[in-house]
């Protein structure tokens, strides 16, 4: 192996598929603080890539990229990261799993060929394969090539040129961004946190967002210059590395992917169009089931969940391994029938029951988990159940993307009707409708709040959002107000033709990649777990979106077409039971003495006011509603989220 143009600190070598951690500093100008702030970003992520690190800097000192390690497959030394290419003119450093890299790597060989050019690799890993098609190919043709997850930082040496990119769905976190005068980058945002001098100031710009949706939404972070890569994005910079300099560039994109799809519709019966879909989730799975590490998935009682672990069952020689956790609370306790499922699939079941104090005891570690305020309270069970997987695997695959590819939220025909309804009354009168009921002596009422907002929304989208968060208190939690924009469409209303269609696009834009693929990957890589999720595979996407309504949802049922494919290996009697979902008794566990008293101690009105960020009036008045009124809203728990970080960046308890 060549390593030219540079020099290197490697604890252990990394190799193979990685499940890793990445980062990046570059013109800083001074190679010993280049090192030291890179050994402190690698050991920042640690959890990320527990089975070693490698650090490498450009000959001319512009760029240091580092590497932390889970290995997946080929565990020998051939496939060390931060790798440079057999020219040795550029250097990649990787995360994620290249699924089809053994096509990509043939046709790289034909084409090269033809060139009169010869590669001869020398590993089995698809790191080495990603960086030569780059090189090749250029990062935009390489990536149309690749099916699979990751974040990558490719660095091309004399042009002095960085290029990040992200999949395309986002399953693999990147952040970059500007401070102290460098450019830096990390899949981690408390490994930039963790360089030296770190002084990025609180935007606060961003917490209407956060506050209404629980999560800071790409391409936003909790800092000011501090960004997330938006998925299905590229970002390219070049010296002298200001944000000027930056250029960002979408190389796919799933509205075209819909449009498209929706213009071309699927023209068998539902029975073929099942066929097609079974064919295309069984490669997907056959693909993401590689691994030379012990191999599991999540299981609940849920179809999504259900049919992957189906479909791995009939892939594999030898009983899938299966991971769930119960809840003592039977409202919340899914665990029997999963019990069930893995019975009549014959899979090697794990169940575990988790009690309040083992689910309560996660709470304090997940400000440092996730970096930056995050609250999806099911934070807590996602955890767990990773905990326990990782004590028997490496990787676990997981049905996540089902409710938003195939139309499984009963919200969408809900929100179709309403807007049904609503759309042909002309905007001028629902908008003085709605301002008269909120004039009303009724206005207090949550009901008579919620139709006066949805009678004035202007797209289906709208009436979507407005459903779920109506409450004007919302926006008066933070001191300081901000205009960020955050569109719940590329292209505004109608992209599709159909309204369910359009919302579930929305949520695959915004929902899932800032909440769901969040969630998954953080507290998975919290424990040093991989998380695979086959649904979200390029050829099962875009089929999807080709799908007419009619073969997702009929009434309340939802995900028809996977029903039909599920049924095929699970009795139908034992899959049409109410989802209760995977969730945790938030509202009871917070009225209970130990969790009553950290909450109150958080949210202290001198503790607010020292702080200086949310108005203490205001979020006393949400606490009293609910401890004395049993008001609850779920901006309890995103406040709750928002200070428990504070407190772990600013006041030292982490």
């Amino acid at each position: 192996m060549r390593w030219p143009s540079g020099s290197w600190d490697t604890g252990e070598v990394e190799s193979g598929y990685n499940m890793c951690g990445i980062a990046g500093i570059i013109n800083i100008g001074n190679a010993k603080d280049q090192r030291e702030n890179m050994q402190r970003m690698r050991d920042r992520m640690r959890r990320r890539g527990p089975d070693g690190g490698g650090t490498w800097v450009s000959s001319d000192g512009v760029c240091t990229l580092g590497h932390q390690r889970l290995s997946i497959l080929d565990l020998s030394a051939n496939g060390a990261q931060p790798m440079i290419s057999h020219s040795g003119r550029s250097a990649i450093t990787y995360n994620g799993e290249i699924y089809n890299f053994a096509c990509v790597q043939k046709q790289l060989e034909r084409d090269a060929a033809v060139k009169g050019q010869k590669i001869e690799f020398r590993s089995t890993c698809d790191t080495e394969v990603l960086q030569e098609a780059i090189e090749f190919y250029g990062m935009e043709k390489a990536l149309s090539l690749c099916k699979g997850m990751f974040a990558i930082a490719y660095y091309e040496m004399e042009s002095q040129t960085l290029t990040l990119a992200r999949d395309r769905i986002g399953e693999k976190p990147l952040y970059y961004g500007w401070l102290s005068g460098i450019f830096t980058f990390s899949s981690d945002l408390g490994s930039i946190r963790a360089i030296r001098g770190f002084d990025n100031p609180i935007r606060e710009e961003v917490l209407d967002l956060y506050f209404e949706h629980g999560v800071i939404p790409a391409p936003y972070t909790i800092y000011e210059d501090i960004y997330k890569l938006e998925p299905g994005t590229m970002l390219t910079l070049r010296a002298p590395f200001t944000e000027d300099a930056a250029k960002r560039k979408t190389y796919w994109s799933v509205t075209d992917v819909a449009v498209r799809g929706q213009k071309n519709p699927f023209a068998g019966t539902r029975k073929e169009a099942a066929d097609e879909l079974e064919r295309l989730l069984r490669a997907s799975v056959r693909d993401q089931m590689v691994a030379d590490v012990p191999l599991g998935a999540f299981l609940s009682a849920g179809i999504d969940s259900g049919t992957i672990v189906s479909l791995m069952q009939q892939e594999s020689t030898r009983k899938v391994k299966t991971f769930t956790i119960g809840m003592e609370d039977p409202a919340y306790n899914e665990a029997a029938i999963a019990s069930q499922i893995a019975q009549h699939l014959g899979t090697e079941h794990t169940e575990l029951t988790i009690t309040e104090e083992d689910a309560k005891a996660v709470i304090p570690l997940l400000p440092e988990m996730f970096a930056e305020p995050f609250a999806d309270s099911s934070q807590i069970p996602t955890y767990l159940v990773s905990k326990l997987t990782r004590e028997h695997v490496t990787v676990s695959l997981s049905g996540d993307a089902g409710d938003e590819l195939f139309c499984g939220y009963y919200d969408y025909p809900a929100t179709a009707r309403k807007w049904g309804k609503i759309r042909k009354i002309p905007y001028p009168l629902r908008k003085a409708a709605g301002a008269a009921l909120e004039c009303s002596p009724l206005a207090s009422r949550d009901m008579v709040r919620i139709k006066s907002q949805i009678l004035q929304a202007a797209s289906p989208e709208e009436v979507y959002r407005l459903s779920f968060e109506t409450d004007p208190l919302i926006f008066q939690i933070a001191r300081k107000h901000g205009k960020l924009p955050y569109a719940y469409t590329e292209t505004g209303r109608d992209v599709t033709g159909e309204v369910c269609h359009d919302i579930m696009l929305m949520d695959l834009r915004m929902y899932h990649p800032d909440d769901i693929l969040v969630k998954v990957d953080r507290t998975a890589m919290a424990v040093s777990l991989e998380t695979r999720v086959p649904f979200l595979d390029k050829d099962v996407v875009e089929f999807a979106w080709t799908l007419p309504l009619a073969y997702l949802r009929e009434g309340d049922t939802g995900k028809l077409v996977l029903r039909d494919i599920l049924y095929r290996y699970v009795p139908k009697n034992l899959m049409d039971r109410p989802k209760k979902g995977f969730s945790i008794p938030i509202r009871k566990w917070l009225k209970m003495p130990g969790l009553r008293a950290w909450a109150e101690d958080l949210i202290a009105p001198e503790k607010l006011r020292q702080q200086g960020l949310l108005n203490p009036e205001v979020v006393q008045r949400i606490w009293s509603d609910f401890t004395q009124r049993d008001v609850w809203r779920i901006q309890i728990w995103y406040i709750l989220m928002f200070q428990a970080w504070y407190e772990g960046e600013y006041c030292g308890q982490q």
